[in-house]
Parts: structure tokens; C-alpha cells; sequence
């Protein structure tokens, strides 16, 4: 079983760490792209990033940096900080851990691509629907499909033929989905808030789950659909009365 999990805008500037690092497959096309953002002003990133004035000069700043040796690079794994991350808790993971996860997990990611959790990264701020110089005339999701399409397909099939997939829907256009889809069998859990009769997914806890049966997946080396099925989480548990078997549904009942 192979997994995508989704990046985060919010990441780490430093870590500490013993996670003995690997490079990232698409490492040129990283630097390329950070070269072009690092030639954009504070206001021009602001809108591009569509993110806050402080915010944007903090990813100029990384963007300038991001060629100096000096600056150590950070464990995927561990470079993120958003909802998911906080409920992988990879800080607590053991080293037969990571080993399990370098051989399984991927991480999507519009500057790098596709990564391993030990690959080796910098701190950025990035948006898919970004044109850049190093995209030739298209966006990033244009740039990335015909480049990361046949690695995950080809990885999932040297596996056992399943993707699970953990990422948020903007992260499938990084790839030709429909071929994705065609070629491997996706496994796609869903996370749903319920609330009397009515269903409801709430991108906090969608997120915190995505995390959480990361987590678990490693944890308990989980390889099958069926162990999927025992994941449980802050309430949400597996109901077999919902969904089908390629979108599994996971409740939880909240006030």
C-alpha cells in the first residue's frame, strides 16, 4: 500500500532531528521554481500566495535563502506543521518507523513534486494554480501532471496495487487522476461529522483524521483495505453501513 498525504502552508524554519536525510526526486525542479519566486517583491508574492504581508516577506526571505549551504534542509516528515502534521506527531516516531513510512508514504507538494518523508527540504510557501517561468506558459498543476503521473502509478504497482489516499482533492491535479484511478485501486476514506440525521464533513477534523490514520498506517504497518477498518480517532469510527468499499466512511457524532 502506497499513501499521498497532502503538504502544508504552515512548516517548520528548523527542527531538530536524527532522520538520516534523502534528496528529493525532483530536487532541479524545486530550485527552479524557488528561483522564480525568490525574483518576485513582498506585494507581488502577497497576492500570488494570497496570504498576509508578513507572511509573504517571511517566503521572500525563505525564497532568497533557499540556495545557502549554511542552512541546514529538513525531513519532509517533519518540515510541515498544519492539522494533519500535528496529529501525525512524526517527532514521535520510532526509526523502524520512518523506515516503514520512507518505503510507503508520499507527500505532494507544489514546489517538490512528489517526496519521501526522509528527503531533505526547504521551507517555502507555494500556490498549484501559480504561472510561473520554469511551468512554460502553464500553471504548476500543468508543469507537475506529465512528471509525477507515471512515479505514483509505477510506485503503486511495484506495491501491491492500492493508493490510499489521504490528500485533499486540489493535490489530484497534480496528476492525470482519471489515469491515476484507471491503473491502481484508490482507496479514498472520508470523514464525516454527524450531527441528527444529517452528514457533514468539516475540514478540521478531515484534516486531523488524514494525519491520525497516517499515523496509524505506519504505526501498525498496515498494509490491507480491511485493517484500515479499525482506525478510530477522536470519536470517528468505521461504518460499514456507509460509503463502499473504495471511499470508506469514518463517523463521529459531535455536539
Amino acid at each position: 500500500m502506497q499513501i499521498i498525504l497532502a503538504s502544508a502552508k504552515i512548516m517548520h524554519d528548523s527542527v531538530k532531528t536524527g532522520i538520516r536525510q534523502t534528496t528529493p526526486r525532483f530536487e532541479p525542479q524545486a530550485e527552479s521554481l524557488a528561483r522564480d519566486m525568490a525574483g518576485y517583491d513582498e506585494e507581488t508574492l502577497a497576492g500570488m500566495l494570497k496570504c498576509s504581508r508578513t507572511i509573504a516577506t517571511q517566503n521572500k526571505l525563505r525564497f532568497m535563502r533557499f540556495f545557502d549551504e549554511d542552512r541546514p534542509t529538513l525531513p519532509a516528515i517533519l518540515a510541515y506543521n498544519g492539522q494533519a502534521y500535528k496529529h501525525l506527531r512524526a517527532d514521535t516516531l520510532n526509526t523502524d518507523d520512518i523506515v516503514f513510512a520512507a518505503r510507503h508514504l508520499w507527500i505532494t507538494s507544489f514546489l517538490y513534486g512528489l517526496l519521501r518523508p526522509t528527503d531533505g527540504i526547504r521551507p517555502y510557501r507555494l500556490e498549484g494554480s501559480l504561472t510561473l517561468p520554469t511551468a512554460h506558459g502553464g500553471n504548476l498543476f500543468d508543469m507537475w501532471k506529465p512528471l509525477l503521473t507515471d512515479v505514483l502509478i509505477e510506485s503503486v504497482k511495484a506495491d501491491d496495487g492500492i493508493l490510499l489516499h489521504l490528500a485533499t482533492t486540489e493535490y489530484q491535479h497534480l496528476f492525470d487522476w482519471k489515469r491515476v484511478r484507471q491503473s491502481v485501486r484508490v482507496i479514498q476514506p472520508m470523514f464525516y461529522v454527524r450531527k441528527g440525521d444529517t452528514l457533514k464533513m468539516q475540514a478540521v477534523w478531515a484534516k486531523t483524521c488524514r494525519g491520525a490514520m497516517t499515523r496509524y498506517v505506519i504505526k501498525n504497518r498496515v498494509t490491507t483495505e480491511e485493517a484500515l477498518h479499525n482506525f478510530s480517532y477522536e470519536g470517528f469510527s468505521y461504518d460499514a453501513k456507509l460509503g463502499e468499499a473504495v471511499f470508506p466512511h469514518f463517523i463521529s457524532i459531535k455536539n
